[in-house]
């Protein structure tokens, strides 16, 4: 059972922050840290300092950290051009020595798009479905030869397919609620479907039509890693519960029914409920950066009784 933690540094948080709780995710021994690709903090808090570059900072990271996969869940496809993500994301993995891993998704926050000049198409599942043939396209081309693509929304000439990345090809990550495209997406471009903020029954519904797609594509369903993203509120009592979870702004009995909360005990249970519908991998929200006691509860009490 993999356990990643992963974090939203557009509600405020700096480059050092950030490094601090990467560092203890790998110290602690978690698999992986990731965080969102947001440039506008969402709801009431007030965001401060601004937000940082989801990709800049995994930069930072793979020089910083030794051990730990690091990603984005998920990009914005709208955030950067194809043939320039696949540079940022090559590059970014030969810095870490090929640990990086790729979530990508259509793009939704209209706001953070017109707060920073970024054009917001309506199309952009379309752009989504380019984006992954030009990015998967340029990083599987042989050494010498080139890539060209002739898409409605993007085109290549001749490109050189430069830089490679360290691994072979970055697993990517494709998630989310959709019925019918985004199965179908995840079983023609996906090394892992990620099911976020799901509860059981919607998970297993999502995990069976992601399946059907791959053997409708001739791919071998378990083929596909299976992973969902949760928060998470863990306490050694009920009064640290209650505390991580004002620090939410949610009550824990909400918190429990949508999301992995309570004692471990309580978690350790509501994983396996989830593992017991295909997942093998979750995505820990972990909102407040600064709560590193809640990491080392998470793993000295939760990740053993997973083994």
């Amino acid at each position: 059972m993999d356990l990643r933690i992963f974090t939203e540094p557009q509600q405020g948080a700096t480059y050092d922050t950030v490094l601090r709780i990467a560092k203890a995710t790998e110290d602690l021994g978690f698999d992986a840290f990731f965080r969102s690709d947001h440039y506008l903090r969402m709801g009431d808090v007030d965001g401060l300092p601004g937000p940082t570059d989801a990709w800049i900072t995994l930069a930072g990271l793979a020089r910083e950290t030794r051990r730990i996969r690091l990603g984005t869940l998920v990009t914005a496809a709208t955030f950067r051009l194809p043939g320039v993500l696949a540079i940022q994301v090559a590059q970014v993995d030969q810095m870490s020595g090929g640990r990086v891993e790729l979530g990508i998704g259509a793009g939704w926050f209209e706001e953070e798009h017109a707060a920073y000049g970024i054009p917001f198409p309506d199309d952009r599942f379309a752009r989504l479905e380019e984006q992954l043939d030009v990015v998967t396209g340029l990083w599987a081309t042989e050494a010498g030869k080139t890539f060209s693509y002739e898409g409605e929304h993007f085109r290549l000439t001749d490109s050189p397919a430069l830089p490679k990345p360290t691994q072979p090809k970055p697993p990517v990550i494709i998630g989310g609620h959709g019925a019918k495209r985004t199965p179908r997406l995840a079983a023609r471009y996906a090394d892992e479907f990620n099911m976020p903020f799901a509860s059981i029954k919607q998970t297993e519904e999502q995990f069976g039509r992601v399946r059907a797609a791959a053997r409708k594509a001739d791919r071998a369903a378990d083929d596909l890693v299976y992973s969902n993203a949760l928060v998470i509120c863990v306490g050694r009592d009920d009064a640290e519960v209650a505390r991580r979870a004002a620090f939410l702004g949610r009550e824990v009995a909400e918190l429990k029914e949508n999301g992995l909360a309570g004692s471990p005990a309580e978690v350790v249970d509501k994983i396996g409920r989830y593992a017991a519908v295909g997942s093998s991998r979750f995505y820990l929200q972990a909102m407040d950066m600064t709560d590193l006691d809640h990491l080392e509860l998470i793993a000295s009490q939760v990740a053993p009784q997973l083994d």
